[in-house]
C-alpha cells in the first residue's frame, strides 16, 4: 500500500519535474518514449506473468501487452502531427485582431485503472498524457496489483521517463489521495465509483475523464444472417469471461429469427470450455475478483425466481477460484437485474421483438449508454443504430471498439463523462489551447463608451 503521504510526496516530485518534460519538444518526448517501448519488451516475460497470476488468462494477457505496443507506436506516429500543428489567423468577428494558439500540457494526471484489462486499462490514458507533456501518477487495481512492480522496472530503466512517471499501489483510499493532489484525473471503473471520483474532483475544479459501466445491446434484425449473429453475439457477450465495458449484455432478436436464434446459440454456448474443465487449453479463464461470481449468480437467481429459462451454463467454484460457463436465458424482461445492472459475466438473456421501433425503445431502455451492436442488412442496420443512444454502435458484429483505436466516441447517459479516450481527442484531451491575440490597430480609447448625458 501507498500512504496517502507518499502520494503526496510523489505528485510534488512530478510537480517539480513535468515542467522540463513539457518544455522538451514532442519528438523528443517520442524518442523517450521509443525507447520505454525497448524497456517494455525486455521485460516482457515478467510482466505477462503478473498478469497471467492475477487473472488466470494467458492469451489475452499476451495480447494486453501486445496492445501496449501498438499504443506507443500509434501515438509516435500521431502525436507530432497533433501538437505540432498551429493555427493562426485574423478574426472574423475582430479584424483588427490577430491570432496564434499554444497548447498547454494539464500537469499532473492521475490514473485509477480497473482490473478487467489491468495492463492496457492503465496505459490507454497514461500514454497520451505523456505524449502530450502531462506527468503521470498510476494506480491499478488493488484486485490486480502484480503486474505493477515489472511495469516500475520498465519505468525505472528509461531516467527521463522515471521522473515524471510514478505508480502507487492500493485501494480506494489511495486513489482519493490521487484525486486530492493531481491537476486531472481519468478513472476507469463501475459507475458508481466514478460518481465519487467525479464528486471529489469537482470539489477542486480539474478535469475529469471517466469511462464507466456498460449494459450493451445487440440487436438482431430480421435480414439479419443467422450465422454472423450467432457468431458475434457469443464472442461479444462471453469474451475474457464477459469481463469487459463493450460486452454484449442485452440481446433483441427479432420474433421471425427468435427461435433457430436460441437452438444455434445454446448449442455454440455448450461447447464453449473454461479452465476449470480442461487442462489442454479453453476459451474461458476465471472470473479474476471472484466476488464477481456473487453478482452474476444473484442476477442469475433473481431472472429465475421471475420466471426466465435458464438454457445452459453455470457458475462453478473451486478451491481455486470461480468460473462461468456461458448462460443464454430467455423469458427474460426489463423488471430483472439482469437487463438493467451490468452482469460482467458471460451471461446471455435473449427477448424477442416484433418491429424496428420495439427494439430501439428496448435498446435505450438503460441507465447505460456505452456502446451497442446491430446485426442486419448493412442500410437498414445503420438506420437502426443511428437511433441508439450509445456512444459506439458496431454494425454486422459486436465489440468493435477494442479493434480500433483511432475513432472517436462519447459515452451516452451514466456510462462515461468527458472526452473520447479514442482518435485525437484522446491526446488533445491533455492539453489546454491558449489564445495569444495581437492588435494590428489602434487601442480604443476609453471615451468611445462614454455615456451621452440625456
Amino acid at each position: 500500500m501507498t500512504t496517502p503521504s507518499e502520494i503526496h510526496a510523489a505528485a510534488e516530485r512530478l510537480r517539480v519535474a513535468w515542467p522540463n518534460w513539457a518544455a522538451v519538444s514532442v519528438r523528443d518526448r517520442t524518442d523517450v518514449l521509443l525507447n520505454w517501448r525497448e524497456a517494455l519488451c525486455a521485460h516482457r516475460q515478467p510482466i505477462i506473468n503478473a498478469l497471467i497470476a492475477d487473472t488466470g488468462r494467458t492469451r489475452i494477457s499476451e495480447s494486453e501487452f501486445d496492445g501496449v505496443l501498438r499504443r506507443i507506436d500509434y501515438w509516435a506516429e500521431h502525436a507530432p502531427k497533433l501538437l505540432e500543428a498551429t493555427s493562426s489567423g485574423q478574426s472574423a468577428t475582430a479584424p483588427s485582431v490577430r491570432y496564434q494558439h499554444q497548447l498547454h500540457p494539464l500537469g499532473v494526471v492521475g490514473i485509477i485503472s480497473p482490473w478487467n484489462v489491468p495492463l492496457l486499462l492503465s496505459v490507454i490514458d497514461a500514454l497520451p498524457a505523456l505524449f502530450a507533456g502531462c506527468a503521470v501518477i498510476l494506480k491499478p487495481s488493488e484486485v490486480t496489483p502484480r503486474f505493477a512492480e515489472p511495469l516500475r522496472a520498465s519505468v525505472q530503466a528509461v531516467d527521463e521517463l522515471a521522473c515524471v512517471f510514478e505508480i502507487a499501489q492500493g485501494d480506494g483510499a489511495v486513489g482519493e489521495a490521487m484525486v486530492d493532489v493531481a491537476d486531472a484525473v481519468c478513472f476507469t471503473g463501475s459507475t458508481g465509483t466514478g460518481r465519487k471520483v467525479a464528486m471529489r474532483a469537482a470539489a477542486r475544479l480539474i478535469p475529469t475523464f471517466l469511462e464507466l459501466g456498460g449494459k450493451d445491446p445487440l440487436i438482431v434484425l430480421e435480414d439479419a444472417n443467422m450465422g454472423r449473429a450467432v457468431t458475434a453475439a457469443l464472442r461479444g457477450s462471453v469474451l475474457n469471461t464477459g469481463q469487459a465495458c463493450q460486452s454484449i449484455e442485452r440481446v433483441y432478436v427479432h420474433e421471425t429469427l427468435f427461435e433457430p436464434f436460441i437452438e444455434a446459440l445454446v448449442a455454440d454456448a455448450k461447447r464453449v470450455e473454461t479452465s476449470a474443465d480442461s487442462e489442454n487449453g479453453a476459451h474461458l479463464g476465471p472470473f479474476i475478483d471472484s466476488r464477481q461470481a456473487e453478482t452474476v449468480t444473484a442476477h442469475l437467481d433473481d431472472a429465475c425466481a421471475r420466471g426466465a429459462v435458464q438454457h445452459c451454463g453455470a457458475v462453478t467454484r473451486t478451491q481455486d477460484g470461480a468460473w462461468c460457463s456461458p448462460v443464454v436465458l430467455t423469458g427474460v424482461n426489463h423488471e430483472m437485474r439482469i437487463m438493467r445492472e451490468e452482469t460482467f459475466g458471460p451471461v446471455i438473456p435473449v427477448m424477442s421483438f416484433a418491429a424496428d421501433v420495439d427494439a430501439v425503445q428496448l435498446a435505450n431502455d438503460s441507465n447505460y449508454g456505452l456502446s451497442a451492436a446491430v446485426i442486419g442488412d448493412e442500410t437498414h442496420a445503420l438506420s437502426i443504430a443511428s437511433q441508439i443512444h450509445a456512444g459506439a454502435v458496431s454494425i454486422n458484429d459486436t465489440g468493435l471498439t477494442t479493434m480500433v483505436s483511432d475513432v472517436e466516441k462519447d459515452s451516452f447517459n451514466e456510462s462515461g463523462l468527458g472526452a473520447s479516450r479514442m482518435g485525437d481527442r484522446g491526446l488533445l484531451r491533455f492539453v489546454r489551447k491558449q489564445s495569444l491575440l495581437v492588435q494590428t490597430g489602434e487601442a480604443l480609447p476609453i471615451d468611445v463608451f462614454r455615456e451621452e448625458a440625456r
